[in-house]
């Protein structure tokens, strides 16, 4: 695994990561000097790391580090728009970037992942590929809206034709009550509406997965979901919760009128989960 340098317009930091098969991910950095933690940020389906410069500056405010990435097919990351060559990809390519910067920094970062962000970190970290102090899932795509007829025929199209590009079906309008996230989400020359069913059957079965697996968790992780979120569905975070309420590991919080994007919510629900992260983080902090 290299890292090669390569700076984009408005990026405080930029660089190039191989991984094992030789595709080189887009990797972003928000340092800070004398920072006292770490978080690495993993972003949804569709979206990319530029995305969250608001919140790296958040956990900058509060004496982190920040670094994010575009996973495979997005963003600035090399491959065909939502596709995946292996099912594990996305899974291989975070433990290869998590263990690059937890070598990088003097702690070991947290992990924060949102919407398919989150159910990578998630299957990650159940599985032992990231060995995290910490994590946090904002909207997990732990289980979706789509039909179970369709997630079928998803499954079967992965096995002939994974990289079939088809549209992801996710609507502008759910992602946050504020128009103007709306409106820059549309616009942003850096998304894709893309998806293929080897891609879409990852998520379909990692999410029902995890749930079942709830009872492993042995990370402190706070789950943050949105109660009317239109492109994941919430009961999926629900039922983790439910599952994973023996191990004493999990802080879960419900938002029953904020959409998809918490972080990007309208105030004041913004910052009534900001409330709720730091807390959080307060409480868990060494």
């Amino acid at each position: 695994m290299q890292a090669m340098p390569g700076h984009a317009a408005g990026d405080m930091s930029g660089m190039r990561l191989a991984m094992a098969d030789g595709l080189e991910l887009y990797v972003r950095d928000w340092p800070l000097p004398g920072a006292h933690g770490a978080v690495l940020l993993v972003h949804g389906l569709g979206e990319h790391c530029g995305r969250y410069d608001a919140l790296a500056d958040w956990f900058r405010g509060r004496g982190y580090a920040v670094r994010s990435y575009d996973q495979r097919g997005h963003g600035r990351s090399p491959g065909r728009r939502g596709a995946l060559s292996h099912e594990d990809d996305l899974l291989n390519d975070l433990a290869a970037v998590y263990r690059h910067y937890a070598g990088a920094v003097p702690h070991a970062p947290l992990l924060l992942g949102h919407s398919m962000g989150g159910l990578v970190a998630l299957r990650a970290v159940l599985d032992g590929r990231v060995s995290t102090p910490a994590l946090v899932l904002s909207s997990p795509a732990l289980r979706a809206h789509t039909p179970t007829w369709l997630q079928r025929l998803a499954h079967g199209l992965a096995r002939f034709v994974p990289a079939l590009p088809l549209h992801n079906g996710l609507p502008a309008s759910g992602t946050s009550h504020d128009p103007r996230v709306v409106a820059a989400y549309r616009t942003d020359p850096l998304r894709t509406a893309r998806i293929t069913p080897r891609l879409a059957d990852f998520i379909f079965r990692a999410g029902p997965s995890c749930i079942a697996d709830a009872v492993r968790l042995d990370v402190p992780t706070l789950l943050l979901a949105a109660g009317s979120d239109c492109l994941v569905d919430p009961s999926g975070s629900r039922d983790f919760a439910a599952a994973a309420r023996g191990t004493g590991r999990l802080t879960a919080r419900f938002f029953d009128t904020l959409y998809h994007e918490l972080f990007n919510e309208a105030e004041p629900g913004r910052s009534q989960v900001l409330k709720q992260l730091d807390d959080w983080l307060s409480a868990t902090r060494p």
